[in-house]
């Protein structure tokens, strides 16, 4: 990760940290089609969080690694 994402990715997980959120709303918020903000996937290639099917909708968590970083970075 790049040092100029890692402070988005923070705020990124703490955001994620505090759901489940539903994929559309993790989408609305966080996507970008800017391939210089790669927060979402970077987190996701890292496995800082990860997508899960509840029902029938899809949501995204933060792992135990995304849970790891942010305490390790004092969040």
């Amino acid at each position: 990760m790049s040092a100029s994402l890692a402070p988005l990715i923070l705020d990124f997980l703490e955001w994620v940290a505090t759901g489940p959120h539903p994929y559309a709303d993790v989408m609305d918020r966080w996507r970008t089609s800017c391939p210089r903000l790669t927060v979402w996937e970077d987190a996701v290639d890292q496995g800082l969080v990860a997508i899960h099917q509840r029902g029938n909708a899809l949501v995204v968590e933060a792992t135990p690694a995304g849970l790891r970083m942010l305490a390790e970075a004092g969040r």
